[in-house]
């Protein structure tokens, strides 16, 4: 693999193709390492996926794994967290590092219960959200912590230059 991403997104057997592409839009424009876990709800040539990635798909850090379990032997269990909808941590509490492993479950049912079993409680996080809904989409709520763990860490890798000031322009 290539140098160490910013985050590490896995995405634990998604099912909606558009959500998908945007995630791999994400992942590309914030230097984040995209991990498909199989069975994918879609083939990877589906149109809906080619368009919402626009032409990010060339340019993404995409691994696809066969299993939950095959893809967390790559990390440490500490590095590991779970977005789950009743996590008992804020998304924006955990000390983000560079390399960290965010996972996300299916769209239809979250992350199961087996795999959430498996993260140190203090990894489970949650995107507070009024108590009458059932959930974010899943393309949102990835952007939502993954730029919450590029801004702890910086904003690493973005443009160093001065940008014009908006008031003088």
């Amino acid at each position: 693999m290539p140098s160490k991403p910013v985050a590490n997104v896995v995405l634990m057997t998604p099912e909606i193709p558009q959500n998908t592409g945007n995630v791999i839009r994400l992942c590309a424009n914030v230097g984040a390492r995209l991990h498909l876990v199989e069975p994918l709800g879609f083939r990877l040539d589906n149109s809906h996926l080619r368009r919402a990635a626009l032409d990010y798909r060339d340019i993404a850090d995409i691994v696809c794994h066969s299993s939950i379990e095959a893809l967390l032997e790559l990390f440490p269990v500490d590095r590991v967290y779970g977005a789950i909808i009743d996590g008992p941590v804020h998304y924006d509490s955990p000390k983000y590092l560079p390399g960290d492993a965010i996972l996300f479950g299916p769209e239809s049912s979250g992350l199961p219960d087996t795999v959430v079993a498996r993260l140190h409680c203090r990894n489970r996080v949650r995107i507070p959200m009024k108590p009458s809904n059932r959930s974010l989409n899943l393309s949102n709520a990835v952007a939502i912590i993954v730029y919450e763990m590029w801004r702890q860490m910086g904003f690493s890798g973005t443009f160093s230059g001065s940008l014009p000031d908006p008031e003088f322009d």
